[in-house]
């Protein structure tokens, strides 16, 4: 496979994701949010990286979360506590993530607003 090829399907399968996904869809609206609040507030260098990084993290983990959803649904329809333990884990993770993330938004753009 091309690398071209690897990025193309990488790529599709964000697109891909975002209608059906309405967490990440939620998430990409925080994130378009949070640039247009940083570029009016004028984040420094650094805070723009902390910033691309959560965004990284966070939409990661949200894809991941969907991955592992979708392919415990592909394995058995049923209801199974085995799969609702490791989905709960895994939607778990995504929140702490977001949490963390805002409370460095927080301490990021509180101090520029007041």
């Amino acid at each position: 496979m091309s690398i071209i090829k690897s990025f193309k399907d990488a790529i599709s399968g964000i697109i891909n994701t975002i209608p059906t996904e309405r967490n990440l869809k939620i998430q990409v609206i925080i994130m378009i949010f949070v640039i247009a609040a940083g570029l009016i507030v004028r984040l420094s260098s650094i805070e723009w990286i902390i910033c691309i990084i959560i965004f990284g993290l966070v939409i990661s983990a949200e894809l991941f979360n969907t991955a592992i959803e979708k392919t415990l649904d592909y394995i058995n329809e049923d209801y199974c506590d085995e799969f609702k333990f490791i989905k709960d884990a895994s939607a778990a993770a995504v929140l702490a993530l977001a949490i963390a993330s805002a409370i460095i938004g927080l301490i990021i753009f509180v101090p520029k607003l007041i």
